[in-house]
C-alpha cells in the first residue's frame, strides 16, 4: 500500500475498475501522513508551487527528478494539494508572499478499495 503526493489526479493513475473515496485532510493530516512516508509526484517544473507550499505549510516533500508512474491499485492512495488564486508565471519563476497568503490551498485524500 502506497501512498503517493502530488497536486493533479488523473484518470489513467486508476488500474482497472475500482471504487475511490475521497475526503478532505487539515494540514495536521497531511503532515502525519508526509512524516510516515508519502511517495512524490511532484513535477520538477512546478517548482514556484512546491516552494509556495513549503512556505505556507513548511511541508517538506522531496522533489523526484523524474517523477514515478503513479499506478493506484486496491489499497493505494493519493494525496492531491489543490490551489486556486495563484497567477500563471509567465514572465518569473516565484510567487511573492502576499500571492501565497491571498491563494487557497486544500489538500484532498483519494483512497482506492
Amino acid at each position: 500500500m502506497t501512498t503517493y503526493f502530488g497536486f493533479a489526479l488523473a484518470d489513467s493513475m486508476f488500474v482497472g475498475e475500482c471504487t475511490i473515496d475521497r475526503h478532505e485532510l487539515t494540514i495536521e493530516d497531511v503532515r502525519r501522513h508526509v512524516t510516515h512516508g508519502v511517495t512524490p509526484c511532484l513535477n520538477p517544473s512546478h517548482q514556484a508551487t512546491i516552494a509556495a507550499m513549503r512556505s505556507r505549510f513548511g511541508l517538506d516533500v522531496a522533489i523526484p527528478a523524474n517523477p514515478p508512474r503513479v499506478e493506484l491499485r486496491s489499497g493505494d492512495s493519493l494525496i492531491v494539494m489543490g490551489v486556486r488564486g495563484l497567477p500563471r508565471l509567465t514572465d518569473r519563476h516565484e510567487y511573492s508572499e502576499a500571492e501565497i497568503a491571498a491563494a487557497t490551498f486544500r489538500f484532498s485524500f483519494y483512497y482506492v478499495r
